[in-house]
């Protein structure tokens, strides 16, 4: 039952870490649409860089979870 949880809270945890990725590409990809100019790109691009790396760390501490509750259970 405990095992279970921790495999549940992994899935919830894996799915934050997707969604942000999938906003941050999202955000990326409407500013290369609409900023042409390639300093302010590069600034939007560093913006979306902390968190498309936060959300990568959550899917990956998530299907960690997920794992350590298959294989404690």
């Amino acid at each position: 039952m405990v095992f279970e949880l921790i495999v549940w809270a992994g899935v919830a945890v894996s799915v934050l870490g997707l969604i942000g990725l999938i906003w941050s590409i999202i955000r990326v990809a409407r500013a290369r649409r609409t900023i042409t100019d390639d300093e302010a790109l590069r600034a939007e691009i560093q913006k979306a860089l902390p968190i498309n790396l936060g959300a990568l760390f959550l899917s990956v501490i998530g299907l960690m979870m997920v794992m350590l509750g298959i294989f404690l259970g």
